[in-house]
């Protein structure tokens, strides 16, 4: 791994004190999202919505993806939006439709991502999923609690899905390392203005938080915002550009992350 206080890092970098870190492609596998989490989700999504309609929560999160297609369709990115009302022959069709365009174009938006965490979570309660971390991840994990160092999470998928995919994963309950976690509910994961807010709810000055993401653009925006900065290199993870390499060190795991 390059040295923290790379040039190409700007002024040179304290310690952290807090490790921030990203999952698909960082903690975790793409093809497990892709293979294993994104499919059951969508496999089971008409049963689960079908079943739980008449649950407070999930009416929420189907308002603000109804809110969503309509901001989408302002955008012309849809035809039409979902139509509002409580229906359910109606607008569940309507429903599955967008959410299978969403899922089909990989968006990102907070609705979707709050319903697969719901839907994930029966499959983790059950026993039909398990959290795939890399092997060195959870000594990683217990260095860094070892050293007096904070772990948080910030990922696109819901604060539910994070904390499900630790705590039941392959390797045990990695939930006692954690401090806490954000997603896309504190804002864009590619706008610096969401690590500013996360270095403020951390209660720590920015240059002091450890980003790790496999995503150049994530790593930009942390940059922006005064965070160090760490790529991933992972396989399966899109390669990244001479200029990338360039300005950002970069680990092909945990094993010297930090020290």
């Amino acid at each position: 791994m390059s040295s923290l206080n790379d040039p190409a890092n700007g002024e040179e970098s304290s310690c952290p004190k807090v490790i921030l870190l990203d999952i698909e492609g960082t903690t975790t596998s793409i093809s497990f999202v892709k293979d294993a989490l994104f499919p059951f989700a969508r496999k089971e999504l008409e049963t689960f919505l079908v079943k739980n309609w008449d649950d407070p929560i999930v009416q929420s999160i189907i308002d603000i993806i109804q809110k969503q297609s309509e901001e989408d369709a302002a955008k012309g990115l849809l035809e039409n939006a979902i139509p509002s009302g409580l229906n359910k022959d109606l607008v569940l069709p309507e429903i599955f439709k967008n959410l299978y365009w969403q899922m089909d174009n990989d968006r990102k938006t907070t609705g979707l991502k709050a319903l697969q965490g719901k839907i994930w979570k029966k499959g983790f309660e059950e026993g039909l999923l398990k959290g795939q971390v890399y092997e060195d991840v959870p000594p990683a994990f217990q260095r860094w609690k070892n050293s007096g160092k904070e772990i948080y999470i910030y990922s696109s998928g819901s604060v539910e899905a994070q904390i499900l995919l630790f705590k039941y994963s392959e390797a045990g309950d990695l939930t006692k390392h954690l401090s806490g976690y954000f997603d896309t509910t504190t804002g864009p994961k590619i706008e610096a203005n969401s690590y500013k807010i996360i270095s403020e709810k951390i209660g720590v000055p920015p240059n002091t938080i450890l980003f790790c993401t496999d995503v150049s653009k994530e790593a930009y925006a942390a940059k922006e915002a005064g965070l160090q900065v760490v790529v991933s290199i992972r396989p399966g993870n899109v390669a990244l550009s001479e200029q990338e390499l360039k300005d950002f060190p970069n680990v092909t795991n945990f094993t010297t992350l930090s020290d």
